[in-house]
């Protein structure tokens, strides 16, 4: 196992680096220090053939106003916070609204954003890249001073795990994912859809036309969002929902059951890659795509509906009328530590 990197210097005269985690199997996996942003994650297929298994760029610079998020931490928030306001105690909060009425993603400067300071750690277990940062208090309207550490692991095991960590000096939210965009076949030959998702979950959690949450769940038995049992991504996916019309495909929240094991597991059958998920996070939100942007990816294509399925495993975003916020909340001096693994095999 070994890291390497790369300085890279952007258009706009900005310095960042690519570090590259290998382990013996042929995994390697590219991160910058923009935003913590999984650029590349390279994977055999059954037959020995290496390659890319997440949407990324062509062009490097692309990342710097992407806003799909592609690849990159998402803090404070994940999803969309309801109407750009918090409430910790009896004080209400009015966040950077950058989508709408609702605050996505952090807001308009968010962890994504950020230039991260850098270190790796190697031993006979696993190749780690060290991310750490912080956000300020008042940064897009948050309270707290919080400092941040991101651990990106790699082993021979072919499990590669995120480890986000954050304190505050004050009573905060924080609810930290990776917005990496799947995609088995490699090299994005084909869309998702006939890829086969099992996620065990037996309720999501409703959006409103706005795509924010209006802080009800409902059960997923007898609809287009059952995928306890494997069935291909597009198998219900455009069906006549209203849910599904709302967010033009899948963009909600899972409300992962407790289960030993995998939470989410995607496999494609004709490439033989598969791929498991563990989280220690309550929710994954799941975003099928739906929403192109116009962008040329490492194949040179220009990214097409439902070329990427995000596993966004966080705890429920914000809804409407604070619904959900406890989840995100963490107090003064409060060690914030979330884990999610995922683990490539051939099937």
């Amino acid at each position: 196992m070994r890291i390497d990197k790369k300085e890279i210097t952007l258009n706009d005269s900005k310095k960042i680096l690519q570090y590259s985690l290998s382990n013996d199997n042929g995994i390697e996996i590219k991160i910058l220090t923009l935003g913590g942003i999984i650029t590349d994650i390279i994977v055999p297929d059954s037959k020995g053939i290496s390659e890319n298994i997440v949407i990324g760029w062509n062009d490097l610079n692309d990342y710097m106003d992407d806003t799909s998020y592609a690849g990159a931490i998402v803090g404070r928030n994940s999803g969309r916070i309801a109407d750009g306001k918090i409430k910790i105690g009896e004080k209400v909060y009015e966040i950077t609204k950058n989508q709408g009425l609702n605050t996505l993603h952090g807001g308009s400067e968010g962890f994504n954003k950020k230039v991260w300071n850098d270190s790796i750690e190697v031993n006979d277990k696993e190749v780690s890249l060290i991310l750490e940062s912080s956000s300020k208090d008042g940064e897009e309207g948050f309270p707290g001073n919080i400092k941040l550490r991101v651990v990106y692991s790699l082993n021979n095991e072919n499990e590669f795990s995120i480890n986000n960590n954050g304190i505050s000096d004050k009573d905060t939210i924080l609810n930290m994912t990776n917005h990496s965009y799947f995609n088995l076949s490699g090299n994005i030959k084909r869309n998702i859809l006939d890829q086969r998702l099992t996620v065990k979950a037996d309720k999501i959690a409703t959006i409103r036309e706005d795509s924010a949450l209006t802080g009800n769940l409902i059960d997923v038995k007898g609809t287009p969002f059952d995928f306890n049992t494997s069935k291909k991504v597009g198998e219900d996916i455009e069906k006549i929902n209203k849910q599904l019309e709302l967010a033009n495909g899948y963009d909600h929240p899972w409300v992962l059951t407790e289960d030993r094991g995998y939470n989410i597991k995607l496999e494609d059958d004709i490439s033989g890659r598969g791929m498991e998920i563990y989280t220690d996070r309550k929710a994954v939100v799941i975003y099928s795509t739906n929403f192109p942007v116009d962008k040329k990816l490492t194949n040179g294509n220009v990214e097409s509906k439902y070329d990427g399925i995000c596993f966004e495993t966080q705890n429920l975003p914000i809804g409407e009328n604070y619904r959900f916020i406890e989840d995100s909340l963490i107090r003064e001096g409060e060690e914030y530590s979330t884990t999610t693994v995922f683990k490539f095999y051939c099937i």
